[in-house]
Order: C-alpha cells, then structure tokens, then sequence
C-alpha cells in the first residue's frame, strides 16, 4: 500500500516596505541555521523553512503559526516603514512528488532541496508585494475619485492650494514607491547563477500571473499620474489667476492715483 501524501502549509506575508537583511542574519544565525542567498535569507529548522526577501517579504513553509508570529516580531524590529495591512496569500503543498505543478493553491514539489523551495519562494514573495503595490495604488485612485469627478461637474477642483500639495505628495509617494520598486517585478538575478532552477520560478510565476498583473498595475500608476498632472495644472491656474488678479489691481490703483492727481 503506498504512502499517504504528507500535506503541509505555505504562507506568504509583505510585512513591510523593507528588512535590513544584514543585521537579520547576524542576529537569526546566532541561534538558527541560515543561508545568505543573493541579498535574502533561508532559515531552516527541521522540515521547515522561511525565505526573507530585503523588499519586505517573507514566504514559509510548514512553518506553525506561532514561530511564523515569533518570527515576524524579529523581522519588524529591523523593518523600514511596516505595513498598516498586512498582505497575505495562503498555499498547501507536498514533496518529492512525481513533478511539480501547482492546481487551486497546493503546490506539488518534485524534490525537498530547500533551494527549490527557495525558487518558489521568490515567485511567491513578488506576488505578494505585487498586491502591495497594488492595494495602495486602488486606495489612492479610491481616494482621490471624487477629484475628475469634481472637476467635470463644476470646471474646477474645490480643494485649497494647501489640499491640493497634499494630494500631489501622496500622490507622488505612492508611484515613487512603485517604480523604484518595479525591478523587483522582473526575473530575480538568482536565476542568472543558478539557471537549473529558474524552471520552479518560472511555474509559480506564470501560475500567480506576475507578468499581466505587472501590466495592469502600470495602468493604474498611468492614471494616478493623469491626477498628477490634473493637480499641477491646476495649482498653476490658481497661481495664474492671482497673479492675473494682482497685475489689475495694480494697474487700477495706478489709473486711480493718475486720476486723483489730474483732478486734485
């Protein structure tokens, strides 16, 4: 009679916008066995292992729920900007399968080597700061909806000047974040040195749909720049107009002050 298969769990978190890796290692590897593999972590314990990425994410592998807590607690102390909200995507797994494909979320891995899971981590951990950028990027479209729809009703935005730098600053933070970022969307440089790997990325890469989502997402960063400007222009016309209003009320008072002098 053959084995039942052992079923385990797989979670990825974005915990933050980013770890300070170094410090990470030197703190986890006094009590724990790490690998320090381009810029990332692997932690492993018995039959257990967790990726930590520098973008703020982390992915793992029948890890129990309260070391996953323990773990993150750690990584938060040297975390830069935490997330309010936390992003989370949950899988099932099994190894040394007879191949390795992914059907509704439960991941058949075809070997046990920590660096195939290592592979599959690096696919998990962008999707998951994908849906990062991807919640704050709706959140500020959401936010600011009311501000084309203003403008179409009344011809202008009926925001103060000091409203308006706001919303251009936050505005500008959200789409500097992204595409500072955007690099982290592309075929991890791990894969240049190790290309007999690239394969398990490349299965859970395509099964997460990373490449598509990449493509809406520019869409979206297509339209908060298209608020971008609506605001810059009309700050601009603001400023115009006041200048404009200026320029005439120097010009009547100077017309006044040649018709008191002329008559007096």
């Amino acid at each position: 009679m053959s084995e039942q298969p052992v079923i385990m769990q797989c979670t990825a978190f974005c915990l933050a916008q980013s770890f300070d890796i170094s410090a990470l290692a030197k703190l986890i590897s006094e009590t724990t066995l790490i690998r320090i593999i381009k810029g990332a972590l692997m932690i492993e314990d018995t039959h257990a292992w967790s990726a930590v990425f520098a973008y703020g994410a982390v992915v793992h592998w029948n890890v129990s729920a309260e070391q996953q807590v323990k773990l993150h607690n750690t990584l938060l102390n040297y975390a830069e900007s935490p997330l309010a909200s936390l992003e989370e995507d949950n899988f099932t797994f099994e190894l040394d399968c007879p191949g390795t494909r992914i059907v509704e979320d439960h991941i058949e891995i075809d070997s046990s080597d920590p660096m195939v899971l290592f592979s599959l981590s690096q696919g998990m951990a962008q999707s998951i700061k994908l849906a990062s950028f991807e919640t704050n990027a709706i959140t500020t479209i959401n936010n600011t909806r009311y501000i084309p729809k203003s403008l179409a009703e009344s011809g202008k935005i009926n925001l103060s000047r000091h409203k308006i730098a706001q919303i251009r600053g936050q505005l500008f933070l959200t789409k500097s974040d992204i595409i500072l970022n955007y690099d982290l969307l592309d075929t991890p440089d791990f894969f240049w040195e190790y290309p007999e790997y690239e394969n398990y990325y490349s299965i859970m890469a395509k099964y997460l749909e990373i490449a598509p989502r990449t493509h809406v997402l520019s869409k979206k960063l297509e339209t908060i720049h298209e608020l971008f400007e609506m605001l810059a222009d009309e700050q601009k016309h603001r400023h115009s107009s006041i200048l404009e209003l200026i320029i005439i009320g120097l010009i009547a008072f100077e017309i006044a002050m040649t018709l008191v002098d002329k008559v007096f």
